[in-house]
């Protein structure tokens, strides 16, 4: 009940006063979704979980703190501010050694996490493996800390996604991209936070709390990768990985500051990634890196698209790193968009495409307006529709046994109505409150088999009419915004609509990277007070709402290509990162 009362209080009257019948209703499906286990037994089940994380965090700090009385000569300040470039040319030229990197980076780790809560566990493995590196010297990770989504497998570690259903399975095995990344001598040392589910843009669950954002507490990390970009952004990590199914690396890398890139879905494996919605085909999710700068991105795409991970996964296409495109200088057509027509960007989000194409364009590249395709058909028919093809029966699934986390709760209220009462909310709704009607009506589901197979065509017949119209405007990249600045804590469950920016190329299979190149200015946070949106809705209101405050705060930019020319998305990301860098100097 107390999650009807809050969606309630974020709607307009007109649309509470419909809600308000079916508060009972939801009330009695909120207290299904306990059935799975008793009260008691999940908070035994949290409870031995948050035992094991501050067993592993007390036991990390014990071995740092013997490290550093016995190396007191170990210069943690001047390792920290390395780019991974120069960390590795270091550790191969043999003028650093693994070892003070690792205790370097753990130490942070260790009291990063004190304030922002960005860690699910230390993988205390990792301190044997540091012991044993020779053996993969040559690799291109060779010494190099890095930190995992807690959904990635690390053999005998859980992988929860931050539901209590999924507590004690520990995995049996590393996933692949764990198993790349070691062979390449990178050392894997910490798991980091995640939202409840993973289906949201907060970073909070009922296991581990809630992370915070690195620039501003007050301020969420984003999500779902939102414990990846609390720690890279606050130093801790230099190099993560996350993984991406609406946004959930670049929503992050937006909110802390860094550097994120959502490849090709299936040009990294998946094998061994835990997921709430596996054998959904509609928006399909990907891994990827999350780093300090995008060199480091390139650096790690390299390194994990080698001979290992194309033997260890067939179904990957054996696609090494392309370095001659990342490198190339050649000029570039590339279209940009300040709105996509269904949110209004925040004033720092639309400056911000402004300023980056002013720079390309000095730069000797030809920049062409361009427009999405029908993006609240996109959003609605095709992406909610397509995730949530069984009306969320799987996500309250998923959820059965676990307290609802707060960030989740406004989100899962109009998922657990029952399908007639959607259509009749929508119905209701469609005068006044267009977009909250057509959502609910895609919360509905496919319905049938026959309907599934409908949408999987649907969705392959939008993202050929996209291509063709980047064949149109003759293309090579598309520079757009990303969501941002950083929300208020809450907002996110209250705001599926505004993760559009980032949506549409999980749906269209597109790579897409984000670069941070400004902060929110005084003039931004003026220029909002006066922020009306596309439809001048309630989500619109909100979305003012959750951005506001954001003086300060890191702003980025989306860069895009067509599928499997990941090294060109990264090439421009490239150039737009040395293009801010050079005009600040």
């Amino acid at each position: 009940m107390e999650g009807v009362k809050r969606y309630l209080e974020n709607v307009e009257p007109r649309t509470a006063a419909l809600f308000t019948g079916a508060a009972c209703m939801i009330g009695t499906v909120m207290v299904l979704l306990q059935k799975g286990y008793t009260q008691r037994e999940a908070k035994a089940k949290i409870q031995k979980a948050q035992n094991r994380r501050t067993d592993s965090l007390q036991r990390a700090e014990h071995a740092v703190l013997q490290y550093n009385k016995s190396h007191p000569e170990t210069d943690s300040a001047l390792i920290l501010t390395l780019s991974l470039s120069e960390l590795t040319k270091k550790l191969q030229e043999g003028s650093l050694n693994p070892e003070e990197v690792f205790y370097s980076y753990m130490e942070k780790t260790l009291d990063l996490n004190k304030d922002l809560n960005c860690c699910t566990g230390i993988l205390l493995e990792s301190f044997d493996q540091m012991k044993t590196l020779d053996s993969n010297r040559k690799g291109l990770l060779y010494g190099v800390p890095v930190s995992i989504k807690e959904n990635y497998g690390y053999k005998n570690y859980d992988s929860s996604c931050g539901v209590v259903i999924n507590l004690d399975h520990p995995a049996k095995e590393d996933s692949v991209l764990v198993e790349v990344l070691k062979k390449q001598g990178a050392i894997p040392f910490v798991k980091t936070n995640i939202p409840q589910a993973l289906l949201s843009y907060e970073c909070s669950n009922p296991i581990f709390g809630q992370t915070l954002n690195p620039h501003n507490p007050l301020k969420t990390s984003g999500g779902s990768s939102g414990g990846e970009g609390a720690l890279i952004g606050g130093g801790g990590s230099l190099l993560g990985m996350g993984s991406d199914i609406g946004g959930s690396i670049r929503l992050p890398a937006s909110f802390c500051g860094i550097c994120g890139f959502k490849p090709t879905p299936g040009r990294l494996s998946s094998q061994g990634l835990s997921s709430i919605y596996r054998g959904q085909k509609s928006v399909p999710s990907c891994a990827g890196p999350m780093a300090r700068d995008v060199d480091s991105l390139a650096l790690c795409m390299q390194a994990l698209l080698c001979d290992h991970m194309f033997s260890l996964d067939p179904t990957v296409p054996p696609m090494p790193f392309n370095v001659q495109i990342y490198q190339s200088s050649k000029r570039l057509r590339i279209g940009y968009l300040e709105s996509d027509g269904y949110t209004q960007p925040s004033p720092s989000m639309a400056r911000s495409v402004r300023e980056v194409k002013a720079l390309l364009e000095a730069a000797g590249h030809t920049l062409v307006p361009y427009r999405h395709l029908n993006v609240e058909y996109a959003i609605v028919e095709l992406v909610v529709k397509g995730i949530l093809a069984d009306g969320a029966t799987t996500l309250l699934q998923k959820l059965e046994g676990s307290p609802v986390d707060p960030c989740l709760k406004a989100q899962i209220v109009p998922y657990a109505l029952p399908i007639w009462l959607k259509k009749t909310l929508s119905f209701l709704l469609k005068p006044f409150f267009s977009r909250a009607s057509v959502f609910l009506q895609g919360l509905c589901g496919v319905g049938s088999i026959q309907d599934l197979w409908k949408q999987h065509a649907a969705v392959e017949d939008y993202i050929q009419e996209t291509i063709a119209e980047w064949r149109k405007c003759n293309i090579d990249a598309l520079l757009c915004p990303v969501t941002g600045p950083a929300y208020n804590h809450l907002y996110c469950g209250k705001l599926s609509s505004a993760v559009s920016y980032t949506l549409l190329f999980n749906l269209l299979q597109f790579p897409a990277g984000v670069v941070p190149v400004s902060t929110v200015n005084a003039e931004d946070e003026e220029e909002l007070k006066h922020y009306k949106g596309v439809y001048q809705d309630q989500w619109d209101k909100l979305f003012k709402q959750a951005v506001s405050g954001g003086e300060g705060l890191p702003v980025g930019v989306q860069c895009v290509t067509l599928p499997w020319q990941d090294e060109l998305c990264l090439r421009l990301m490239k150039e737009v990162e040395q293009l801010v860098k050079q005009s600040k100097a």
